[in-house]
């Protein structure tokens, strides 16, 4: 899809309940020229930092993205900061670019290579150094992590509700499961905007990789199987969301939009980038 044939999809032709999507991408080499011939300026882009590549390279793009009209979020991965001084450096790079949100998150990497062992503790010096400038985005998780057990989880978002400003929750393939964890974290007395986190167009073998990495649960098992569920949503071997995208806009269920994972596949679904004001 070209940056021409895009403002056509955003002129209305989608439901007028259609949530609002934001975008996040991998900042690997080559990606910023094709975002900005593809994607429309004023979009909001998550930009991603892993282990190998460290926050550097995120402020990096994140500074550019910024600079050619995006509203830009930052991730930082709390493990991967190796001094105090390093977080102080980017919140100052990313209020001179005029970022004003970030996204906080404990990380990939194995060992802390600092003094932030999970994201509360880095949410914490971000709020001190920054003076609450930034707004704060959290991870959640509608089928659990691998690592931590369902009570785990909610009582750190409990721990963290007051520095937050809303969660993006792990990749979903269900509408339902998204649905109801957004009813379960009402009922914690959670009551943070919650962005519904679901794959852009993904090879079918990729899904597979990132399921065994980041313990997707049974919202991911279609992809398995040769049914009919599978071949309605598998297109030439690649799983697309749109019509998950449909039935999150149709439910609506309390959510502030769509956080698509684009794994930097920039053939977007034709559904509204602007977050209206959200």
């Amino acid at each position: 899809m070209t940056v021409q044939s895009l403002p056509r999809a955003l002129a209305g032709s989608a439901p007028h309940a259609q949530l609002p999507l934001r975008i996040e991408i991998v900042p690997t080499e080559g990606i910023l020229p094709k975002v900005a011939t593809t994607v429309p300026q004023g979009s909001t882009i998550a930009v991603t930092c892993l282990p190998h590549h460290g926050i550097e390279r995120t402020a990096e793009a994140s500074a550019r993205l910024a600079a050619l009209g995006y509203r830009v979020v930052p991730h930082l991965a709390a493990r991967s900061i190796g001094q105090r001084s390093q977080l102080a450096r980017a919140l100052r790079g990313f209020e001179a670019a005029g970022i004003t949100e970030v996204f906080a998150v404990g990380g990939d990497a194995a060992q802390a290579a600092g003094p932030y062992a999970n994201s509360l503790e880095l949410m914490e010096d971000i709020a001190e150094l920054a003076g609450g400038q930034f707004a704060i985005g959290v991870a959640g998780y509608p089928e659990g992590h691998p690592d931590h057990s369902g009570i785990d989880l909610l009582d750190a978002l409990l721990a963290k509700q007051h520095l937050a400003a809303n969660i993006v929750t792990q990749m979903c393939f269900s509408a339902s499961a998204i649905s109801a964890y957004v009813a379960l974290l009402r009922s914690e007395g959670i009551h943070l905007p919650v962005w519904a986190g679901v794959p852009g167009r993904v090879p079918r073998a990729r899904l597979l990789e990132l399921a065994a990495r980041i313990g997707v649960g049974p919202s991911l098992k279609f992809i398995s199987r040769k049914g009919p569920l599978a071949r309605r949503l598998l297109t030439g071997g690649s799983y697309s969301s749109e019509q998950l995208i449909g039935e999150l806009s149709a439910a609506r269920a309390g959510l502030a939009g769509v956080h698509l994972f684009t794994f930097n596949n920039l053939d977007l679904p034709q559904f509204d980038l602007a977050e209206r004001g959200l």
